[in-house]
């Protein structure tokens, strides 16, 4: 515990400032908002590249999705406790200097107005970490009886899109938002979004009903009243981002098709 604890500690923090040293030596032209947003999204892909690993190693071990235990199903929480603590701070960073580099006076230093700012623009992520940190966490190391370790595995695996989402940040900071990798890029996003974070949960439900042997459909009505809760706090922000998803490639797409037309008019 102590030690899957101390290294996310050392882990997270220690290869984001590492990464800024790196980036701004690197890329020199770059401003601090740019070397912040670069460095918080490679450590996000870390992470989110060790959860899904994880998650799948968890998930696959497990014949009994309830009662089959692995060792990772505790470990990695603990590792990740401080990654969300981390990332929380990450994104403040990345906010403050975007603002401040974009001239905006009252960001010349930290203040309780750029820490509200950035509370009210990324309120559904500060909340969903904030959550994940005071109830999910203690739910899974102290209050589940050792049960459903193949279920928490299955949870690791919505990470999976994150790495496709942090790729497309660094293609727009890089300038390539019109090429083809952002294109193949966000049709993955979308691909992984959808299927690792929405589409999970019903699997998770058919998971534990073939397990009961009980019909999909009957699965709610068999659990706590807490569970359904809780997996709809989770599933609620994921339906409200790949919404967002949607609407920002289809935005993506009517103007590159744009062009297209304006050309077909002229000629």
């Amino acid at each position: 515990m102590l030690f899957a604890l101390s290294g996310g500690v050392l882990a997270f923090p220690g290869l984001f400032f590492f990464l800024r040293k790196v980036t701004s030596c690197t890329f020199k032209q770059w401003t601090e908002a740019d070397v912040v947003l670069v460095s918080e999204r490679l450590v996000s892909t870390l992470h989110a590249v060790l959860a899904t690993t994880a998650g799948f190693l968890i998930s696959t071990s497990c014949k009994n999705v309830m009662t089959d235990r692995h060792w990772l199903a505790t470990d990695f929480v603990w590792f990740g406790i401080p990654y969300m603590s981390y990332d929380i701070y990450a994104m403040y960073l990345s906010h403050y200097y975007s603002y401040r580099v974009k001239g905006h006076e009252e960001y010349r230093n930290h203040s309780l107005h750029t820490i509200r700012a950035f509370l009210r623009r990324d309120f559904m992520l500060v909340l969903h970490h904030t959550v994940l940190l005071t109830i999910f966490l203690p739910i899974t190391l102290f209050f589940r009886r050792d049960l459903g370790d193949f279920f928490i595995g299955c949870l690791f695996i919505t990470e999976f899109s994150t790495p496709f989402v942090s790729f497309g940040k660094i293609l727009i900071q890089l300038g390539l938002q019109d090429s083809w990798l952002h294109v193949t890029n966000g049709v993955m996003v979308l691909l992984s979004f959808f299927t690792c974070r929405i589409t999970l949960f019903p699997y998770m439900y058919w998971a534990y009903g073939r397990h009961a042997g009980i019909p999909f459909h009957s699965v709610p009505f068999h659990l706590p009243l807490c569970c359904n809760l809780g997996n709809l706090c989770i599933l609620a922000p994921q339906l409200y981002w790949f919404t967002l998803l949607c609407r920002k490639a289809r935005r993506l797409y009517l103007r590159r098709a744009r062009p297209k037309s304006k050309d077909l008019k002229g000629s």
